[in-house]
């Protein structure tokens, strides 16, 4: 196989027939010695709006690689190298109980996927409901504002991108190929084939509550097993080392080793860990406000005028205040919703979800500013008691509904009186208010310096009838559970993992550490 980089496209041109063609003609051969081809990478470079191009990388097939190498010294072209995740030798250490793995996230899901794959059959448990249910209770709470504590947006089987735009980037680096294996899974069970090589790929909350579901079934058959509505209360520890768990404040469990893919809105699973002695440390996150304006307008800025023959946009912009504060967009969701995302009684906070064709009016992202102990205080915990002030003026400003706001009314700090253009496509109810009441001045000169800017950036992104929703306040865990090089905590046999435990910031990261957790438990214990 050889692989080919750089292979430019006009977008109108995006055909099977025009690519061959391409291919050919930079390899400088006959389009019939070209067997076939596969798409490696596939990213939009819209730098000059008038000429659009997908830029494309190859893996092709042909029988003269030898010929077609010695032609061409181009550093774009050359043998294509091996890219195969690989999974490590089980070790000799005998398991003398079960592997619990707490949480069905994404860190947890392929970290018991990857298990079951090789013969080990871990027990999965889940304070809140199998995602067919969850699904149910969630719609439930949109519509009735009544709330689940322990099955909602933030907890569940499938994690809190069950019900986001289901982004799969990441930035990390990848020598091993864990992303690549990641993606496969993905595909495996029902994604898109595209995933596998698009710049920015997304499954979507619709496609990814099925592929969840496959991904489930697949774990159970292979022995795996799973157990909803069952909440982690306690640890059961001997001679530093975990020997099992208390689940729903009654049951125990014993267990050999404990994998925590708590996910970043565990609390009450936080407290008690720290109660068991868990080393953790407090760390720096964001919070912040949703904005949302049209897609249409988005895609524009983004585009120009042949927006309609390209996906729908996103964006991702970064700046810094006069002040030094850190503002930056996260999670932007292109043609989705806001939702109401609340996991605790008279609490409110706000995330951002797509559907996979991305299709809605409006498209929104979260406008963050970075908050540490400067912020909210030195001691393990004075990040969640802020989240969690802030939530509460949020469902007091709410009335316990998203609090809306226009963006002119934001900079005059006034309550908004009416909508303009823009209507708010959320999943929960909103009311109008003043979002200013939320956080001290600091954060709010921020966060309009910021949009400011960024209307300098994206065309009409600053507009005064642009939509502001609160409050986003769970960007990241407030807390890294302390790990060592072979991912256990100072108490054995407990292995801290994902976003919740501070390793990870996304669906793919968090995947990413699952699996990292998975190698060190094959590494280490004989198969079941």
């Amino acid at each position: 196989m050889i692989r080919i980089r750089q292979v430019k496209i006009p977008i109108s041109n995006d055909n099977n027939d025009h690519l061959k063609k391409k291919i050919s003609h930079i390899l400088k051969t006959k389009e019939s010695d070209i067997k076939s081809f596969t798409i490696i990478k596939k990213s939009i470079d819209a730098r000059d709006k008038n000429n659009i191009l997908y830029v494309y990388e190859f893996d092709v097939d042909t029988d003269l690689e030898n010929k077609i190498l010695s032609n061409n010294n181009s550093s774009d072209i050359f043998l294509s190298p091996k890219e195969e995740y690989v999974f490590p030798e089980s070790g000799n250490e005998k398991l003398d109980n079960k592997i619990v793995i707490v949480g069905s996230g994404p860190s947890g899901l392929f970290c018991s996927y990857l298990l079951t794959e090789l013969g080990y059959k871990p027990i999965i448990i889940e304070q809140g409901e199998k995602v067919e249910d969850r699904v149910k209770t969630v719609n439930k709470f949109f519509e009735t504002n009544k709330l689940n504590e322990l099955s909602n947006v933030q907890f569940g089987e499938g994690g809190a991108g069950t019900f986001s735009d289901g982004k799969l980037n990441t930035l990390i680096k990848d020598k091993m190929f864990r992303g690549k294996k990641v993606f496969e899974i993905f595909v495996e069970n029902g994604a898109p084939e595209e995933i596998m090589y698009l710049q920015k790929p997304h499954i979507g909350t619709d496609i990814l509550r099925e592929v969840i579901i496959n991904m489930r079934n697949k774990i159970i058959n292979r022995g795996g097993e799973f157990l909803y509505n069952t909440k982690l209360t306690n640890l059961v520890i001997e001679d530093n080392k975990i020997i099992g768990i208390e689940i729903n404040n009654k049951e125990r469990i014993d267990c050999s080793v404990l994998v925590l893919a708590i996910g970043h809105s565990a609390r009450d699973t936080f407290y008690m860990l720290n109660n068991n002695h868990l080393e953790m440390k407090s760390k720096p996150f964001a919070i912040g406000l949703r904005i949302e304006h049209p897609s249409d307008m988005i895609n524009k800025s983004q585009y120009g005028d042949n927006y309609k023959l390209l996906p729908p946009a996103s964006y991702k912009l970064t700046y810094q205040t006069s002040t030094g504060r850190g503002v930056y967009s996260f999670c932007m969701c292109p043609g989705g919703f806001v939702v109401n995302a609340s996991s605790e009684k008279n609490r409110l906070v706000v995330n951002g979800m797509s559907n996979y064709k991305r299709d809605e009016r409006n498209s929104n992202s979260a406008i963050v500013v970075t908050v540490d102990s400067k912020d909210f205080g030195n001691e393990l915990f004075s990040g969640i008691e802020f989240q969690r002030r802030l939530e509460e003026k949020a469902y007091d400003l709410g009335k316990g509904f998203i609090p809306v706001q226009l963006y002119k009314d934001f900079k005059n700090n006034k309550v908004s009186e009416e909508l303009g253009e823009i209507i708010p496509n959320t999943k929960g109810k909103y009311t109008l208010s003043n979002l200013n009441d939320l956080f001290n001045k600091e954060i709010v000169d921020s966060i309009k310096e910021g949009i400011d800017n960024f209307g300098r950036k994206i065309k009409g992104f600053d507009r005064e009838d642009a939509v502001l929703l609160g409050i986003e306040s769970r960007t990241s865990s407030p807390v890294i559970i302390k790990r060592n090089e072979e991912f256990q905590s100072n108490i054995l046999g407990v292995y801290p993992c994902g976003e919740g435990a501070g390793y990870a910031g996304g669906i793919t990261t968090a995947a990413i550490d699952g699996i990292k957790v998975a190698e060190e438990i094959i590494k280490k214990y004989k198969i079941d």
